[in-house]
């Protein structure tokens, strides 16, 4: 999964220290969700989306790599 993360973050001029902190996570968490590595469950996506403002479907998007074909 795709997302904007490290892009609404910079736009703050927040760490990923300064972000996982917010979020109650590890910087690595942080480090693997922007990088793409690792899906946020759903209670840390809505958490991620009200520290911005925006809904979650402003931020995570999936890759186009994925078959999403049921």
């Amino acid at each position: 999964m795709k997302n904007r993360l490290r892009e609404l973050r910079a736009a703050r001029r927040w760490s990923q220290t300064d972000l996982a902190d917010r979020l109650e996570v590890s910087r690595q968490t942080v480090y693997a969700i922007e990088a793409g590595r690792y899906d946020p469950s759903l209670p840390l996506a809505f958490k991620i989306a009200a520290i911005f403002a925006e809904p979650i479907e402003a931020l995570f998007f999936p890759d186009e790599n994925t078959d999403n074909t049921p």
